[in-house]
């Protein structure tokens, strides 16, 4: 099947000279590269009362091209737009939402371009997207934090964990503020994308521990894994697995991708919790609205629903955020 493209002027002397030498529509298409239709509609749209002329033809063409109303963005639907951006939704998850749930929908591109012009014009939109400033890279091939007793490789976990066809398998991270200072435990569910968000004293195994073992009893039945990172907070590991009945697993040190939508999770936290903020200033209920935030967004990979939506279906509402 050939491409559509509009035909050019030149075409358009070709068509005249191969008509006036008595070839077919077919042969005429042939013989310029274009379908045997294209060069029907040619001659029947484009013709003067005087027959078909090429430089009257295209003039007609352009013409017509030129006066087809381009479709414009409402203000309403930019407002609407603009208010999702407020919210840190990014432009792919409005667009998409936005189509799943016929409503009138705009490209993510184009939300790119409209942010762009808020910005050079002074405005803010620009400050709710995700990526401010360019990752860095962190190299290492040798674990040096010491062997957590008892550990069980990620080798060893059940497959049916990389296949999210169940609710139950989690990953597990820290995140970070001021040395010494209180710390957030991230916890994430791998089919529905739910993440939980402890405030936790100190980065001890004991604070830890006690942090993921009071936040995830009442999902006890959806609980079967939990992935960890290599940090030592995660070293009373066996404990979580005796209290919630599930199965612990570790990541190979150095390899994040193991535990990509617990990363992927915690850069969205940074977001509202930058590098170097102290957590201790960050209360419960402000650490609560931020998960709240997060769980709220529509996801491309969950068909733009959210995770509150498919993991919160027929629960008791529960505190996810001490």
């Amino acid at each position: 099947m050939r491409a559509y493209h509009r035909l050019t002027e030149g075409q358009r002397n070709q068509i005249y000279a191969l008509k006036k030498a008595g070839l077919s529509q077919q042969a005429i298409g042939d013989q310029i590269g274009v379908h045997k239709s294209s060069i029907c509609r040619e001659l029947r749209r484009n013709k003067g009362l005087r027959g078909y002329r090429p430089k009257q033809a295209h003039r007609l063409a352009c013409s017509r091209q030129s006066s087809i109303s381009r479709i414009r963005i409402s203000d309403a639907r930019w407002n609407r737009i603009e208010n999702l951006l407020r919210e840190d939704w990014s432009p792919e998850q409005i667009s998409g939402y936005l189509k799943a749930n016929n409503e009138p929908s705009v490209s993510p591109e184009w939300i790119y371009q409209h942010i762009y012009t808020d910005k050079r014009n002074g405005g803010t939109l620009h400050s709710h997207l995700r990526c401010q400033k360019k990752r860095r890279k962190r190299y290492g091939s040798t674990e040096r934090r010491g062997q957590i007793k008892n550990r069980v490789s990620i080798e060893k976990r059940p497959d049916i964990v990389d296949l999210r066809t169940r609710v139950g398998d989690w990953e597990a991270d820290t995140v970070i503020g001021v040395q010494g200072h209180s710390v957030i435990v991230t916890l994430v569910e791998r089919k529905t994308r739910f993440g939980v968000a402890i405030k936790v004293a100190n980065k001890t195994a004991q604070a830890v521990t006690e942090g993921i073992c009071a936040h995830l009893k009442p999902f006890q039945d959806r609980v079967c894994t939990l992935t960890y990172d290599n940090g030592r907070e995660f070293a009373y590991h066996e404990k979580i697995a005796t209290e919630l009945t599930a199965e612990g697993f570790f990541a190979h040190p150095y390899h994040s991708w193991e535990r990509g939508l617990n990363e992927n999770t915690n850069g969205l936290i940074r977001q509202y919790i930058p590098k170097g903020k102290d957590i201790d200033d960050l209360s419960d209920a402000q650490l609560a609205r931020i998960m709240d935030k997060i769980n709220n967004r529509p996801r491309k990979c969950l068909g733009y629903k959210n995770p509150n939506q498919l993991f919160l279906a027929n629960q008791q509402p529960v505190a996810l955020a001490s």
